[in-house]
């Protein structure tokens, strides 16, 4: 008779195993969503300020667009007063920069800083 002794060994993940396993994959998914909001807001402000850049050449119309769309798209972290309007040449360069700061557990923070530009990237204005 032959001896199964091989292949009667068990696989998978044991009750301890698959807890730990659950325990990390929760507190990722809470890290996530706390920092998904952070990086939405980021996005809505980057593309507000690639809008705006085309809607005016003085820096107040450009302000007063920032502070519409900010309104529209619910942006809490900057204001228009915290953009940063230039001139290069015969184009408009909006930079920004600012930090947010997301709560983690009781005393614990993350501290993400955000930051951008006008400067490198193409006009859209000929796009639909």
């Amino acid at each position: 008779m032959q001896s199964f002794r091989g292949d009667r060994r068990q696989h998978g993940l044991s009750l301890i195993g698959l807890v730990f396993v659950g325990v990390i994959v929760a507190m990722l998914m809470l890290f996530a969503f706390k920092i998904v909001p952070a990086i939405n807001e980021y996005l809505a402000i980057d593309r507000a300020v690639q809008k705006i850049r085309n809607e005016g050449s003085t820096v107040p119309a450009i302000r007063n667009a920032f502070d519409r769309y900010a309104q529209v798209d619910d942006i809490h972290s900057i204001t228009s007063r915290d953009l940063d309007i230039t001139k290069d040449g015969d184009r408009v360069v909006i930079s920004y920069a600012y930090s947010y700061s997301v709560q983690i557990i009781d005393n614990v923070r993350l501290v993400i800083d955000f930051s951008g530009t006008t400067r490198d990237r193409p006009s859209r204005a000929g796009a639909p």
